[in-house]
């Protein structure tokens, strides 16, 4: 197991010098069974350029675009429930795709049609993103959520960014009671 990381907390991901080219960056977590329905988590990532906005609204990888337009960010799929072991959803980087004017990947989840279900991250338990190396399927690090976010329907889970030449991932876990849109407005993107 790698670094177990806190909220704010930072890591240089290949720490023993090892190149490092392609990660996987895996989100689970389990619905509460005062939730009622199956919790419908999406994940997503913003590659983001200079200013910590997006590089266009194609660069917004979800459920609806699987694949960012350089082929360097591609989500696995779906989960719409979160049942099961394991990462519920994945996200695959390659690293040595990533041009030059991206300096970080921002990872999110949100609740699908949480406002119509009644549903926010109180409602979810185990809520964690992890980063794998693919080369060697070591987990580098691991930020569990751990406190209570009651009324908030969206959140910024963590991000991958290069500095000095390292790639390094920070624990960041950002509430947003303002859900998907919310997160957007941040980082510039237009979900229309």
């Amino acid at each position: 197991m790698g670094v177990s990381l806190s909220k704010g907390q930072n890591v240089v991901l290949n720490q023993d010098g090892a190149p490092l080219a392609d990660v996987t960056v895996g989100l689970g977590w389990d619905a509460l069974p005062t939730a009622g329905a199956d919790v419908d988590l999406d994940a997503s990532a913003v590659i983001c350029g200079p200013g910590q906005k997006v590089v266009s609204d194609q660069h917004f990888v979800f459920y609806n675009n699987l694949t960012s337009p350089d082929g360097a960010v591609r989500h696995t799929g779906d989960n719409l429930t979160g049942d099961g072991d394991g990462d519920d959803e994945q996200l695959l980087i390659d690293l040595d795709r990533l041009g030059d004017k991206v300096g970080q990947v921002v990872f999110t989840v949100s609740i699908h049609d949480a406002e119509r279900r009644g549903q926010n991250f109180g409602q979810v338990d185990d809520a964690y993103i992890r980063v794998m190396d693919n080369l060697t399927g070591r987990e580098m690090c691991r930020y569990e959520l751990s406190y209570d976010a009651v009324g908030e329907t969206a959140m910024v889970f963590g991000a991958l960014y290069r500095r000095g030449g390292e790639w390094k991932f920070r624990a960041v876990g950002q509430g947003y009671a303002s859900g998907l849109a919310g997160i957007a407005a941040d980082y510039g993107v237009n979900i229309g």
